[in-house]
């Protein structure tokens, strides 16, 4: 039987991959279940499947990736892996800052907001025409400031 030396190679740089991005992939999967956040002492179950099963399709890949960004990658897994099973983290369960939002809604929300990703790129992710994208995103950033009460949004030159 022949050792393998998992030291170097592409292990080597998807483990330095992971090391590096997890904590941040963590949050996206954590903000998409509407799971409470770890910090607060919850496990995060959903969030670390969801997360691990998106890890898993990347290492898969990862040979192929060579010259692409592998966040991107793993990011768009990820959001593939939740618009397919979003329907389960929907339904009063979640305890997260985004458990009032819809499956999509929260979606977009943390792909646009969160993560920064561009409409049209979030539009032809979530394969749905930019104009939707915009009109969900607009939906649930005014449910996040209706629920955050009145005068949260706006900044300190707004208010005076």
């Amino acid at each position: 039987m022949w050792a393998v030396d998992h030291r170097s190679g592409p292990y080597a740089e998807f483990e330095a991959f992971v090391a590096g991005a997890a904590g941040r992939l963590l949050h996206v999967a954590i903000l998409l279940t509407a799971e409470a956040d770890a910090a607060s002492g919850a496990e995060c179950p959903a969030a670390r499947r969801l997360l691990a099963g998106a890890l898993a399709r990347t290492y898969a890949n990862w040979r192929r990736l060579r010259g692409d960004d592998p966040y991107d990658h793993t990011r768009q897994e990820l959001c593939g892996a939740y618009a397919r099973t979003g329907w389960r983290h929907h339904g009063g369960r979640g305890t997260g800052p985004l458990a009032r939002l819809s499956p999509l809604e929260r979606l977009v929300l943390v792909l646009r907001v969160y993560e920064g990703v561009a409409e049209e790129v979030t539009a032809a992710q979530l394969g749905l025409p930019a104009e939707r994208v915009r009109v969900v995103c607009n939906r649930a950033v005014a449910t996040m400031r209706a629920a955050a009460g009145p005068g949260a949004g706006r900044d300190a030159a707004g208010a005076a």
